[in-house]
C-alpha cells in the first residue's frame, strides 16, 4: 500500500493531503503559472500543484489507502 505520491516531483505523504480540486486552476492573469493544473492542498496552509496525470493518481493512490473501491463509493455517493 502507498504511503506517498509523486506529485510536482515531489513525494507527497498522503496523510497531509487535505483536498484535491476537481477542476484545473484558472484565475485569468496574463502571468499566472498555474493555469490548467490542479491544487493539492496540504495541511498547515501549503499546496502542490499537479498536471491531471498527477491529480489522477493522487486521488487512487488516497482512494487505495483508505480501503480501496469501498472509499471511491462512499464519495460518489456524497455527489
Amino acid at each position: 500500500m502507498p504511503v506517498f505520491c509523486v506529485v510536482d516531483d515531489k513525494y507527497v505523504p498522503l496523510y497531509r493531503i487535505l483536498w484535491i480540486s476537481a477542476l484545473p486552476h484558472f484565475c485569468g492573469a496574463d502571468d499566472c503559472e498555474r493555469e490548467g493544473q490542479y491544487e493539492v492542498r496540504l495541511e498547515d496552509g501549503e499546496s502542490v500543484w499537479a498536471d491531471r496525470e498527477e491529480r489522477d493518481a493522487a486521488l487512487r493512490a488516497l482512494a487505495e489507502w483508505a480501503g480501496g473501491d469501498e472509499a471511491e463509493e462512499g464519495c460518489d455517493e456524497a455527489d
